[in-house]
């Protein structure tokens, strides 16, 4: 009996000595770890917020990728500190990681270039802009895609693979936008007038800028109608109000100065003496 209590001393004595500090040890590691984890995090979060470089959306991203990080080093150092192999936990997660890639590749491509978009800035949220045709203001820039919503309020999502991958255009991102308006009119006006006029009253437009100036130039000669090619500057907020209002401003000064809408005409000639009828006896 006595031999059987010394020898559950010693099992209890080598616990507390080896496996019991080892088990305290992991759990210090693990709470001091998650402390750092969180003031590395409020660091980050502030650092990022206030830097003039990035976005919300940037550093959202930075700080994600940081807490991954240390969380991936604190259970490395958990396991380590209970007496594993730290070898083995790497080549574990080097084979996870290995599989994840190959089961979401096409995903991961889109994270990249969700990074990419992110950091490099084609357009931020609130821009118009449009995406291999598809046309519409972007609500959230996401890292796997965008979301944009259309002027009819559909929300369209879009791989990020596709965003970078397609024809991009952003129409909000300088500060003027100039709006082009062709004018028929017919030959038989006087140029000249049609212009001064067309310029007067696009110039009393109240979202027309003045530098650059704006123009009123022949464009083109067609077949029964001049072209003419009314140009004008405004801010890109305005752009649509500037846009409809001109046409309508175009169409008034032409009816007020007596200027005759345009028409296709056909002109068509006779040669020699029509063929005379048969007669009959």
């Amino acid at each position: 009996m006595d031999q059987i209590w010394e020898t559950l001393q010693q099992i209890g004595q080598d616990f507390v000595q080896n496996t019991g500090l080892a088990i305290v040890r992991a759990v210090a590691f693990l709470v001091l770890g998650l402390v750092i984890i969180r003031i590395v995090q409020v660091i980050a979060r502030s650092a990022t917020l206030k830097s003039s470089r990035l976005d919300k959306s940037a550093s959202t991203f930075v700080v994600s990728i940081i807490t991954v990080v240390l969380y991936v080093a604190l259970v490395i150092v958990v396991v380590s500190s209970l007496g594993f192999s730290t070898a083995g936990i790497i080549a574990a997660f080097s084979a996870v990681a290995l599989a994840i890639a190959l089961a979401l590749k096409d995903s991961l491509a889109s994270l990249a270039n969700g990074v990419i978009i992110i950091f490099t800035k084609p357009f931020k949220k609130g821009d118009y802009v449009c995406i291999g045709g598809m046309e519409g203001l972007v609500q959230d820039i996401r890292l796997f895609n965008t979301k944009i919503l259309t002027y009819s309020n559909e929300t369209i999502i879009v791989p990020n693979s596709e965003v970078l991958g397609s024809k991009l255009v952003n129409y909000s991102d300088m500060p003027l936008r100039r709006v082009v308006i062709d004018v028929p009119v017919p030959y038989s006006c006087d140029i000249d007038e049609v212009k001064a006029f067309l310029l007067e009253s696009v110039r009393a437009y109240e979202y027309v800028v003045e530098t650059p100036e704006p123009s009123v130039v022949l464009a083109e000669y067609g077949e029964s109608t001049l072209k003419l090619s009314v140009r004008a500057w405004g801010t890109t907020e305005k752009y649509w109000d500037l846009y409809y209002d001109l046409r309508e401003i175009i169409l008034k000064a032409l009816d007020k100065h007596g200027v005759e809408k345009p028409h296709n005409q056909l002109e068509v000639r006779m040669r020699g003496n029509a063929p005379q009828g048969r007669k009959d006896a």
